[in-house]
């Protein structure tokens, strides 16, 4: 794993099957952000059978081929769509190309599994909702800063036991190394990639309507800037949002393209949960002139303070469980509601923005 490139972020964790080979059956189609690989290796360590890829890019073909090497490359979209042996799609597209091929992965009869941000408009949800209802195929979004987290892992389980009481407020903090040259045209068009908050902060939302336990959150105020970029006029280096959940939770979130380069790794994620019995801090990726590793979580409770290190000690539940989702017809993993509540607030956010020069 790539920790100085976020976009190359793809972890890799033990093997937890859920499937026998050949049960389950997943392609991989739209190879456009490196975070395909991280969605594959859930899958696969889950036990599903890659056994297709498409992308109109030979390039990113040979490569996913050069990593994977039991996959057969395609020679279109529709040669995936068309295989009846394929349950299951995981995609990585440009960011606005997302929903329509969600749409079409749906209707063709097979679960769907995109990178965040799964949309770039209000509509291309609700062509998504209207997909989901009429298929009853699955839309699953890969917000890979919880489920692919360890860390962020066991804060829900600890929440969940009660270890902090009832959750409160969350503050997000999801800064990233910006390596412009290395990014590829479509991430600097405000169309393509859809806004900041709608892109990264998506993840945050996310979190904040899972850890607080919320169905639906009101948006609050949004504000976006490109403080250091200029050279790219349509990217925002800056985001931040407020939102109060239905339950009286806050969340109050902040995501950028600022990290320096002195940093160890790609950016320095955390999350703050405040409870009613206590508190706790996740230090993703790195703990700052002290640890390299990430996973760093503290705990402070009536028991006292924690500090635990969670690497190679959590798993990564989340890609078994949305296996045995589609193949049984539950919700285990996460409701289709909840997936798509935290793309409506994040593209809300996004829409109802104010421009900060």
């Amino acid at each position: 794993m790539n920790k100085a490139d976020g976009m190359k972020y793809a972890p890799k964790g033990k093997p937890n099957k859920v499937v026998e080979a050949g049960q389950f059956v997943f392609a991989a189609v739209g190879l456009d952000h490196g975070h395909v690989y991280g969605m594959c290796n859930g899958l696969m360590e889950a036990g599903a059978t890659l056994k297709w890829v498409y992308d109109p890019d030979p390039e990113k073909v040979e490569a996913f081929v050069s990593a994977y090497p039991e996959v057969k490359a395609a020679q279109s979209e529709a040669q995936v769509l068309s295989d009846p042996e394929v349950q299951f799609v995981a995609a990585a597209a440009v960011t606005s190309e997302r929903g329509p091929l969600g749409v079409r992965v749906m209707r063709s009869g097979k679960h769907y599994f995109t990178d965040k941000a799964p949309f770039t408009s209000l509509e291309q949800l609700e062509d998504a909702r209207a997909a989901h209802t009429e298929t009853g195929k699955k839309y699953a979004v890969y917000y890979s800063e919880r489920l692919h987290v360890e860390s962020a892992v066991f804060a829900g389980q600890l929440i969940e036991q009660g270890a902090i009481g009832r959750v409160v407020q969350v503050i997000g903090l999801g800064p990233h190394r910006l390596n412009a040259p290395s990014r590829p045209a479509w991430f600097f068009e405000k169309e393509k990639y859809g806004g900041i908050l709608c892109d990264i902060g998506s993840h945050q939302v996310e979190q904040f309507l899972y850890f607080t336990g919320n169905h639906n959150a009101n948006v609050v105020n949004s504000k976006v800037a490109n403080y250091a970029n200029k050279e790219y006029p349509e990217l925002e280096d800056f985001g931040d949002m407020t939102v109060v959940g239905d339950n009286g939770a806050t969340g109050y979130f902040r995501v950028d393209w600022l990290t320096p380069s002195g940093l160890g790794t790609w950016g320095d994620g955390r999350t703050l949960i405040l409870g009613t019995d206590g508190y706790i801090e996740l230090r993703k990726y790195i703990d700052i002139a002290k640890e390299k590793e990430g996973d760093q979580l503290y705990l402070v409770n009536k028991d006292g303070e924690q500090h635990m290190q969670l690497g190679g000690k959590v798993g990564f539940p989340y890609f078994g469980q949305l296996i045995l989702d589609c193949l049984n017809g539950t919700e285990n993993a996460m409701t289709q509601e909840h997936t798509f509540k935290a793309a409506e607030l994040s593209l809300l956010a996004q829409k109802h923005a104010i421009r900060v020069e």
